[in-house]
Formats: structure tokens, sequence, C-alpha cells
């Protein structure tokens, strides 16, 4: 007995759109929020798919580390370089931050 197929027969006629391959491809799902008056495209990235890469929270300030899931949110008129990988709680929590992170005196400045 052969095993169960999960994918559709006609692999080419999927209907699913570019947009739709790229989110899947994170491992998460997108979608649009606004923030201080502007429209903000936010990715939920899967654990999975940040393996082997870190980066700073621009929230906390604190890093996000390898194979953590996060979000990554830019503006809609903004490109690529724009954009910023938060933590999933400092991101729901945004506007409730101060505008400016306090570090203590022996923090590395980045």
């Amino acid at each position: 007995m052969s095993p169960r197929r999960n994918r559709p027969k006609g692999a080419g006629s999927s209907g699913r759109s570019a947009e739709d391959d790229a989110a899947s491809r994170y491992g998460g799902w997108q979608s649009t929020e606004s923030w201080q008056g502007e429209e903000w495209s936010v990715r939920h990235v899967a654990g999975a798919s940040a393996a082997g890469k870190t980066y700073r929270c621009p929230g906390c300030d604190q890093m996000i580390g390898s194979g953590v899931p996060h979000v990554v949110a830019w503006p809609e008129h903004a490109g690529v370089d724009d954009r910023r990988h938060w933590h999933k709680a400092c991101w729901n929590a945004k506007d409730r931050r101060t505008t400016r992170v306090q570090r203590s005196r022996n923090a590395p400045r980045f």
C-alpha cells in the first residue's frame, strides 16, 4: 500500500499567489496594521525559519535569539532596508512603551 498524497495532483494550478508562497516560506502569516498614522506590513516568523540568525529588537533593545519566533514589521511605503525584527510581546506592547529605551550604564550600544 502506498502512502497517502498530501499535495494536490495539479501542483501548478494551486491558486496561490507569490505573496502566499513568501509568507509560507517563513513559516508565518502576513497582515497589515496601522501604527503611528502609517500602514505597516507585519509578518509573523516561525522559529524554524529563523535558525542561525540573530536580530536586535527595537522595542526592548535586546537580542532575538536564533530559532525564536518573532515578528518582522515595516512601513508599507518603505523598502527592504526598513524591515525590523521585533519580539512578539514587544510588537504587541509598542503603544505602551516610551519613545526612547533607557539603557543601563554598562549596556552595549549597537
